[in-house]
């Protein structure tokens, strides 16, 4: 949490952005347990999340895929799902593909 706090308080460095992809995506996987999507940051880390069907082997079926820029504005409530769909931010694959009604993980700032 003290590296998402860095980071919106406009701190840049690669290891306070990297910790704070990375809790937030522990975050994601916490709030909708399950193995149906698969939530990619590179070069930072990716999660699976949304119960249903599981995947075991190969590309997943529902991948979703951004930039750590665009994913701590989603997960930080500064991005809407909607907003970073039209500018072209995020890649979804699948029909499962979406993380739409589970975003914002923390609350914008006031």
């Amino acid at each position: 949490m003290a590296a998402v706090a860095i980071v919106r308080a406009g701190g840049a460095a690669r290891p306070a952005k990297a910790t704070a992809v990375r809790y937030l995506l522990e975050e994601l996987a916490a709030i909708a347990p399950g193995n149906t999507v698969e939530v990619r940051v590179p070069p930072f880390g990716a999660t699976q999340c949304v119960e249903g069907p599981r995947h075991t082997r190969g590309t997943p079926p529902n991948v979703v895929e951004m930039d750590p820029e665009t994913w701590l504005g989603l997960a930080t409530g500064e991005l809407t799902w909607d907003a970073a769909v039209d500018a072209a931010r995020v890649t979804a694959s699948g029909s499962r593909a979406t993380l739409e009604g589970l975003l914002p993980i923390l609350r914008p700032r006031d």
